[in-house]
């Protein structure tokens, strides 16, 4: 099942990624693949006390729209995950968590790009100044998660991260209270 490499060029190198050409041999046969190298970053589902989660509005270029997203950013030069998600947790919705859990990581799209998203839960989250970085233009909104899950729903959430997210904090909210049908 694995390719064998047989030569390697890097295409492009950039401030946040590369583009790698590989040659490879599979059955075979020898083709291209074409690699986005990543360094890795983090998600964040802030989940108030008040059962609401803390999401945010931005433009992206690629989509060409703003979109909905759970806070999230790539992770620093020498920066483990949990210190990159309290930084980008504070610099995008100007909260702080008390407690981080780890969900999991998952491969954004493992076609062609070594970008892993690690997910955290975030808790206890005390009201701050945002911090946003000077090429970003952020809005903070407050949701209950079933109006998140419609947002889903209806087409309005799109980022494949955020569906992943809130979907996971349904799941374990749902686990955590299996005898009570509201939500934390």
């Amino acid at each position: 099942m694995l390719e064998k490499i047989l030569e390697v060029e890097k295409a492009y190198a950039g401030k946040l990624l590369s583009l790698v050409k590989y040659r490879v041999l599979i059955k075979g046969v020898e083709t291209v693949r074409e690699v986005v190298t990543h360094p890795g970053a983090v998600a964040i589902i802030p989940f108030k006390d008040d059962g609401k989660i803390v999401l945010v509005r931005q433009y992206r270029l690629p989509a060409g729209e703003a979109l909905i997203e759970v806070p999230a950013g790539t992770l620093g030069e020498d920066e483990n995950e949990e210190e990159c998600a309290r930084r980008e947790l504070l610099e995008e919705t100007g909260y702080e968590a008390n407690a981080l859990e780890r969900i999991r990581s998952f491969y954004l799209a493992p076609g062609y790009s070594t970008e892993k998203i690690t997910l955290f839960l975030a808790r206890g989250l005390n009201k701050k100044s945002q911090k946003p970085e000077l090429d970003e233009e952020i809005e903070v909104l407050e949701l209950t998660l079933e109006e998140a899950l419609k947002m889903i729903r209806k087409g309005i959430i799109k980022d494949a991260k955020t569906i992943i997210s809130i979907y996971d904090v349904v799941g374990k909210t749902n686990c955590e209270n299996e005898h009570d049908s509201r939500f934390i």
